[in-house]
């Protein structure tokens, strides 16, 4: 049996790999790239190392308007499933690679999987947000990774064929910090574990605002310890367009980078303090890191961690980081929130008995 996966940012493409090693054991797998995002860290060498298979088709579609990208990726993407003709597609998260992926399937009626369904924020201002819903009602094997999850499908009537299977990001995660601890070291940032606080900005909804950019930066600088900023080259466009990089570089405390490649940030966030960032990955790989972390957003699909203690949202145009990062109380860790490490092995076996039952 012939499965098309549909992936094009770096977090797919890390995801695809946990998976993979067990779908490739059953099934004949073809790797369609998008090529949504692009930079140094999406290279050969990012593949090899963490062992993700060789794309199939690089459809190159780049960065650009929503619209004009996922247009872009509809033809392109029907191209590839023309010439596959595929016994089902598998699409992950909530980017338009995933609702791309899933309209051209659905309208060639071939089966649509989705790995990590059921996720809301409830803010539908966020492009995210409505490829979940969609990719989710158009979808015929929903995979989520939390209770949470199925929760959402279940209130909005999509009750058949979910499986709650735990998050493949901790799949991955568990398989790449091995290999990361083996190619890097936080030393050569001049950084010493658990003294240092890691920060990632880079969601339009703070880069964009002004005021929640200044509150991050003034959260940052007077915080009594060490901060790691790797800046996403859209924030630091923004931050000297609001007059704040002056401030960053000249504080005492503040270490600015380019930015890092996952397996260096797994590395990051295994070592730090405390984590700042307004990155969905990075808030789960920071739990899994058993390190507390502040959202500097509004709201979060991984309440789970929120509910758990171990991340807090913050407005920092209203609530001062550094206050609450400084003040930080310990809760009980629990370790069970996102499954067992196994995902992976339990999406193919639901992929496979679902065929069989189709066949």
């Amino acid at each position: 049996m012939k499965l098309v996966t549909i992936a094009g940012t770096r977090p797919q493409l890390v995801k695809v790999a946990a998976v993979s090693r067990e779908l490739r054991k059953t099934f004949n797998e073809i790797l369609v790239n998008t090529g949504q995002h692009y930079d140094y860290n999406m290279a050969g060498i990012f593949f090899e190392q963490l062992d993700i298979p060789k794309p199939d088709y690089d459809l190159g579609v780049g960065s650009m308007s929503h619209g004009k990208q996922t247009g872009n990726m509809l033809i392109k993407i029907e191209e590839a499933i023309e010439k596959e003709i595929p016994d089902g597609v598998i699409v992950y998260g909530d980017t338009n690679s995933t609702i791309a992926g899933a309209l051209v399937a659905s309208k060639l009626h071939i089966p649509v999987f989705h790995i990590e369904a059921g996720l809301r924020s409830y803010n539908k201002k966020m492009p995210e947000e409505i490829n979940r819903i969609m990719t989710d009602h158009i979808s015929n094997l929903l995979f989520a990774p939390t209770s949470s999850a199925v929760e959402n499908l279940e209130k909005e009537n999509i009750l058949r064929h979910v499986h709650q299977v735990g998050d493949v990001m901790y799949d991955a995660v568990l398989y790449n910090m091995e290999i990361a601890e083996q190619h890097h070291s936080i030393e050569q940032y001049d950084l010493k574990p658990n003294h240092f606080i890691l920060g990632t900005i880079h969601r339009a909804e703070n880069t964009d605002d002004r005021e929640r950019m200044r509150g991050i930066i003034k959260g940052l600088i007077n915080l009594n310890d060490k901060v790691f900023l790797p800046l996403h080259p859209r924030t630091r466009k923004k931050l000297e367009e609001y007059e704040l990089m002056t401030e960053l570089v000249s504080a005492e405390n503040v270490i600015l980078s380019e930015p890092v490649s996952y397996l260096e940030m797994l590395l990051l966030e295994k070592h730090a303090k405390a984590i700042v960032t307004d990155s969905g990955g990075v808030q789960k790989e920071a739990y899994f890191a058993k390190v507390p972390c502040y959202t500097v957003r509004d709201e979060t699909e991984w309440v789970e961690t929120v509910e758990a203690g171990w991340n807090q949202l913050v407005n920092p145009s209203q609530q001062d980081l550094s206050h609450l990062i400084n003040n930080f109380n310990s809760v009980n860790y629990r370790g069970d929130l996102y499954g067992d490490g196994n995902a992976s092995k339990k999406i193919t076996k639901e992929i496979q008995n679902y065929l069989r039952e189709m066949l």
